[in-house]
């Protein structure tokens, strides 16, 4: 609607200088592309991102890399925090098993910028997605919260790793841990259980990036 274009001004300038193609319509054409008469003057009609499958991925990947993996991710502010920490670290591909999650937005607004620079990357199965990156010559770390892991700070991180986390009470399933190439756990005061599953992502990938880019 040409009445709140200028509200809209920087989006719109954004736009034209990367090439995006945008429409001013008028109130009925509004209500139809966005299905509803509470649109508040303005309409995004986004693509849905696909995920890169695994061997996309691996034929592209250097001597150094690291993916973080995610079983059952559900709670898109966690996936958000995830996320940012992934782009902070350098950490550029995410195995889940619908890339649609990265377009909550929830998450979106969580990652603060930083799924734009975080690639979904999909299989027909989460354990598929962790065989095939075996097989590329990654290995598979997970976490342990009951003490049993190796300690991180003691750890040797492998170059080319899939950092394969479940949800924060239960953890990776059982399938996915015993094809595990090493389990590490987060020493701390033992005041409570553990971290929360988007704070520990944190800790693991800057160690990982302090070992192997810092």
């Amino acid at each position: 609607m040409q009445s709140v274009t200028p509200r809209f001004k920087e989006a719109l300038r954004w736009m034209a200088a990367n090439r995006k193609a945008y429409h001013v319509v008028d109130e009925e054409e509004l209500a139809k592309a966005s299905g509803t008469e509470h649109h508040g003057g303005v309409c995004f009609l986004i693509k849905k991102r696909n995920g890169t499958s695994v061997q996309q991925w691996v034929a592209q990947s250097g001597e150094e890399d690291c993916v973080l993996a995610l079983e059952d991710a559900g709670n898109p502010h966690n996936l958000g925090a995830m996320i940012r920490s992934c782009a902070h670290f350098g950490v550029k591909g995410v195995v889940l098993q619908d890339a649609a999650l990265l377009e909550s937005g929830a998450a979106i607004r969580t990652a603060e910028g930083g799924a734009e620079h975080v690639q979904p990357i999909t299989g027909d199965s989460f354990i598929d997605a962790l065989e095939q990156f075996r097989k590329a010559g990654y290995a598979i770390v997970t976490t342990s919260s009951n003490g049993k892991g190796m300690p991180l700070f003691n750890a040797e991180l492998p170059k080319k790793m899939v950092l394969a986390l479940g949800q924060d009470r239960d953890g990776v399933s059982d399938a996915a841990a015993a094809i595990a190439d090493m389990s590490v756990s987060i020493d701390g005061t033992r005041a409570v259980e553990g971290l929360n599953v988007s704070v520990a992502t944190g800790v693991l990938l800057g160690e990982w990036w302090r070992q192997h880019k810092a």
